[in-house]
């Protein structure tokens, strides 16, 4: 049957002998992609009598949402807390490289800077979609500068700062900007965060607590202004205490607004969460737990010494450390092992370990209309994987934008 061009003259796509993830459940059906977009076949067929113009057997694939790191701090040599007169090629280097690690979106991270670093690369991150140039950019994420000393982790203490008496235009001072910033990281137990908190979650920017010192009820407190995520959980924060189990205690809170969902991010990479710290959490609050890789500028690159931000950390196999200490900074594991590492660590179903990398950031930063699903009308953003989670292939957009070459696995 010839397609029918009334409605479009886009070629229509059909994915074929594959297992979808829909709707929490992998579903032995076709995939029809049309202009970037997932089509509904119903209304194909009987709407407009059309069929496919190419068809693609799948070799018994799983075909998923394209995962999104919504905290990365750079890879392959970028470091994205750097200020260089090359950033944008930066940002380019390594959207074009997570590909093969089945990234289709991302919120590049800037660790604490002084103001001048957040001026001069923050106008030079913009929104875009992905396509074969790379990765789409949802916006910067802002991790600090206004954290706690006491949890500092890998943040130089000397650039960290409290909010004064103008509260949200000392932000808007440090930062110089937030037309492109998507998330921000601070600690709710500083005086006047709620008044910020408020005004950034007005702008709908998306607030997370971390590096933080916070007791239960002030972090609380923050989710009632607006707070919604949680910054890789359990690391940089006090430790889960019966009496007040602090910022964890989220994930079991009973004063979380109606309606409203906590996520929490992850760094599933075997070494800044212990697995049994993996289960617990994921046990408690499945529907919250976000992947991040947190990967630094070494991810992708040989151990030895790089930056991130203002500090020199040493890559020693996966552990990534402030050079000279054994304080952790970051990671060098990619999206694609994390997620292969919580289905080993949690014991979850193929289908949670996707969704946690892919649906779960979406419904964070409230694009699920668009991401994070194989939903009719939806950004045809997929991945083929195989049975043990390895990426064979990235689509964006409807175009494969990567391949496992023959020689790979």
């Amino acid at each position: 049957m010839p397609s029918n061009k009334s409605v479009s003259d886009a070629p229509i796509v059909q994915f074929t002998n594959c297992r979808i993830l829909r709707d929490h459940q992998l579903q032995r059906e076709d995939l029809w992609v049309r202009e970037g977009k997932i089509l509904n076949p119903e209304k194909l067929f009987f709407d407009e009598k059309g069929s496919a113009d190419v068809q693609l057997d799948c070799k018994d694939s799983i075909i998923a949402p394209g995962f999104i790191d919504v905290q990365i701090n750079g890879g392959f040599g970028v470091d994205f807390s750097l200020a260089t007169d090359d950033f944008k090629s930066g940002i380019d280097l390594v959207s074009q490289k997570i590909l093969s690690h089945g990234v289709t979106s991302f919120c590049p991270t800037l660790v604490t800077s002084p103001p001048s670093v957040y001026h001069q690369v923050l106008p030079q991150i913009s929104v875009r979609n992905g396509g074969a140039h790379g990765a789409g950019v949802l916006g910067a994420h802002l991790e600090g500068p206004f954290i706690s000393k006491e949890k500092k982790g890998a943040h130089p203490e000397h650039c960290l700062r409290t909010f004064e008496a103008g509260a949200f235009q000392d932000l808007l001072a440090t930062y110089g900007s937030l037309d492109c910033v998507q998330i921000v990281t601070l600690a709710p137990e500083m005086r006047r965060s709620s008044e910020v908190i408020r005004e950034l979650t007005k702008r709908g920017i998306c607030v997370s607590l971390g590096h933080s010192v916070a007791n239960l009820s002030q972090a609380e407190e923050a989710v009632q202004h607006g707070a919604t995520f949680i910054t890789h959980l359990f690391n940089a924060m006090l430790p889960f205490h019966h009496r007040d189990p602090g910022i964890v205690g989220l994930l079991t809170s009973d004063k979380i607004p109606a309606g409203r969902r906590v996520f929490y991010g992850m760094i599933s990479d075997g070494i800044h969460t212990n697995p049994a710290a993996l289960r617990i959490a994921h046990r408690a609050h499945p529907k919250g737990l976000v992947l991040v890789t947190d990967a630094i500028a070494g991810m992708g690159l040989a151990p030895g010494r790089h930056t991130l931000g203002q500090q020199v950390v040493e890559i020693d196999g996966l552990n990534t450390y402030i050079a000279g200490t054994k304080t952790l900074s970051g990671s060098v594991a990619t999206m694609d092992t994390c997620v292969r590492h919580f289905q080993e660590a949690t014991g979850c179903s193929v289908e949670t370990a996707l969704e946690v990398a892919s649906l779960h950031p979406a419904q964070l930063l409230g694009i699920e209309h668009k991401k994070g699903t194989l939903n009719y009308d939806s950004d045809a953003d997929f991945l083929m994987l195989n049975d043990s989670l390895y990426v064979q292939a990235t689509y964006i957009a409807g175009e494969e934008v990567w391949r496992q070459d023959m020689s790979g696995m």
